[in-house]
């Protein structure tokens, strides 16, 4: 029996934070459908002019290596909008998938989703 929250609960969950940023938390495995459904709706987001958005990981127990590099793209399309796909709560076990995947540089990881929202927001400016 799988321990693992079935693959129908994979689905992102968006909310918007500050109505600047997007959040959409993942849940249980995702594989090659859930992937397909991720990529999607980071489409459509980006289709709405929205090009900030945090990947929570949170509660994601297992990420299918082939969707690594499709990620990658998204965060292409965000990035050439001027925003960008940051990545929050993953394990161990995630972040060795994603360096095996050639990740290891090509998203911002963060522990938490408010430190990754936290880092759109321009450093203040220094007084002197």
């Amino acid at each position: 029996m799988n321990a693992v929250s079935p693959a129908a609960e994979a689905f992102p969950v968006p909310s918007v934070d500050s109505g600047r940023v997007v959040t959409m938390v993942l849940e249980g495995e995702i594989c090659e459908r859930e992937h397909r459904q991720v990529l999607e709706m980071l489409f459509r987001t980006a289709s709405r002019g929205v090009c900030r958005v945090v990947l929570d990981l949170t509660e994601v127990s297992h990420f299918d290596y082939r969707g690594v590099r499709p990620l990658m793209a998204r965060a292409e399309l965000f990035r050439s909008a001027g925003g960008d796909l940051k990545l929050c709560g993953l394990s161990p076990y995630l972040k060795a998938i994603f360096r095996s995947a050639g990740a290891h540089d090509a998203f911002e990881y963060y522990d938490e989703p408010h430190e990754a929202r936290g880092a759109f927001e321009p450093a203040p400016a220094a007084h002197g």
